[in-house]
């Protein structure tokens, strides 16, 4: 399984950003995706996780800011950010979970926030 994602970038704060996240290798529909983030000299954290069934979670301090989506047809996850703020700065990744527990990780976006 081979995870791409893009659409990091340098936004002021309040602004919106895309990150896409494009998958190869797996069926897609059945696995579970995710995006991680990593600030500088911390600890990776989930931020948002979509099923197979499209049921979503988010981290509380993303909450009413970002939007995980999926298409299927495309194999591609998205995670839309608005609101952003300085302390959303982070390297996102993306992330599978197949049903066997198989875990992938994509190479890892970076947003940087401006205040």
């Amino acid at each position: 399984v081979q995870l791409q994602a893009s659409g990091g970038g340098l936004v002021q704060a309040g602004g919106s950003l895309t990150l896409s996240c494009a998958a190869s290798g797996s069926i897609f529909s059945i696995n579970t995706l995710a995006w991680y983030r990593q600030a500088p000299g911390k600890q990776r954290e989930l931020v948002a996780d979509i099923t197979s069934g499209g049921s979503t979670n988010y981290a509380d301090s993303v909450k009413g800011r970002f939007t995980i989506s999926r298409d299927n047809a495309r194999s591609t996850v998205y995670l839309q950010m608005n609101s952003l703020k300085p302390e959303d700065t982070a390297v996102y990744y993306c992330n599978l979970v197949t049903p066997t527990g198989m875990s992938a990780w994509g190479r890892g976006t970076l947003v940087t926030v401006s205040s």
